[in-house]
């Protein structure tokens, strides 16, 4: 089995170039979470409405199916923003881990508000950051943070997954 990994963090931080970044360094398949958001999901997000948890559930099956369908590795973002969130990922792929890509409000607001064409409204940034339960302290998780060059935080992952790989 390869390393299934989940590069994480609020909206912002950081996922989609970190997680291009660390797939094309370890030779893994790259998932982009936001990919399989539901249409009505992808609708209340542009209208600046905040996802519920009902409204993740069915993503959040989704996604672990992805990770289940690659035991050979790959890399997915998704913002993973509440521990009930991870373990459901984590059941469906023992021994997935995570990279919680830290950032500040502030930061994170500038860089939404800056996307234009995204479909994630920049209003949203705040119920991120209220619906986020740190990972901080959880079993396969590394905090990086996200303002660093993304060529550093690309290094971080590629030491810590060969500094921690099981055999």
């Amino acid at each position: 089995m390869g390393e299934r990994i989940v590069i994480m963090g609020v909206a912002g931080c950081g996922k989609s170039s970190l997680g291009a970044a660390v797939a094309a360094a370890e030779g893994l398949l790259l998932i982009e979470g936001d990919d399989f958001h539901s249409a009505a999901s992808r609708d209340k997000m542009s209208r600046g409405i905040a996802l519920t948890d009902e409204d993740r559930a069915q993503w959040l099956e989704v996604l672990g199916g992805q990770l289940a369908s690659h035991p050979e590795g790959v890399v997915l973002t998704c913002s993973a923003l509440k521990r009930a969130y991870r373990e459901r990922l984590r059941a469906a792929a023992p021994g997935l881990r995570f990279v919680f890509l830290e950032i500040e409000r502030a930061a994170a607001q500038q860089r939404v508000a800056s996307r234009g064409t995204h479909f994630f409204s920049a209003s949203l940034v705040d119920s991120q950051f209220a619906t986020l339960e740190s990972p901080i302290g959880e079993a396969g998780v590394l905090r990086v943070d996200a303002l660093e060059p993304l060529a550093d935080l690309r290094r971080q992952v590629s030491a810590w997954l060969r500094a921690t790989e099981t055999p």
